[in-house]
């Protein structure tokens, strides 16, 4: 005679639902992706403080794993602590920003010329899509909205490149930039004949390299024209 089949959820058996037990280490990187994402977004700015706190309860987490987050990024030179150990959103000078447009220039304008050899129409497609929405936001006057697809946009198509360490390297770089790029726009909008996402994209659909990645560069190093002049002003004599 059998035994009766022990129920799944009897103390000592497994659920068999494949949920992983959730740990301390595993909350404390749930707040480093979240707030990781912020400041590649620009939802956090320059010189703003990430109180403790406030931070904890916005998340929903306890203090200690968003403290250990702070700490990563710390440790990746993405915030900063102040005199009282409070993390804040750095303030990039006119030569670290230059620096990080300079590397993002050469690294995603390589990532866009192997796109180009080997990117497929589904990816491309993304890739329109993702871009059609930014000046459909800048009309709107969204211009949060606005630089979260330009975000997308550009780590998309790093992406589609295949090349993982370079990938790792720019994100870095979007880390130390993100939270300026909130100031993308004041300026204005600027005019392009065509923009030149649409001219990467174009150089994907014809297989064009060289043509994808001088696109990038004229994006990056002439987009951000206005970012060097908002530093300028508001670096203190």
């Amino acid at each position: 005679m059998s035994s009766r089949p022990q129920a799944a959820d009897e103390p000592g058996e497994p659920s068999g639902t494949g949920f992983s037990r959730i740990t301390k280490e595993s909350l404390s990187d749930r707040a480093y992706q979240e707030i990781r994402s912020a400041l590649m977004r620009s939802r956090l700015r320059p010189g703003q403080k990430l109180q403790l706190r406030p931070l904890s309860a916005e998340l929903g987490l306890s203090a200690t794993p968003v403290r250990e987050a702070l700490l990563r990024l710390v440790s990746e030179q993405a915030l900063e602590l102040d005199e009282r150990g409070t993390a804040v959103v750095p303030r990039l000078d006119r030569a670290r920003l230059q620096e990080v447009r300079d590397l993002r220039a050469e690294l995603e304008g390589k990532s866009a010329a192997r796109a180009a050899e080997i990117a497929d129409p589904a990816e491309i497609a993304r890739l329109e899509e993702i871009h059609a929405g930014i000046p459909a936001a800048l009309a709107e006057e969204r211009f949060q909205r606005a630089v979260e697809l330009n975000e997308r946009f550009h780590l998309e198509l790093c992406a589609m490149g295949r090349l993982p360490i370079l990938f790792q390297f720019v994100t870095t770089l979007w880390l130390r930039c993100g939270p300026i790029l909130s100031h993308l726009y004041d300026d204005g909008v600027m005019e392009w004949d065509p923009h030149p996402h649409v001219r990467i994209i174009e150089a994907l659909h014809r297989r064009d390299p060289e043509a994808a990645r001088a696109a990038m560069r004229q994006d990056i190093i002439e987009g951000g024209s206005g970012l060097l002049r908002y530093v300028d002003e508001a670096t203190p004599p």
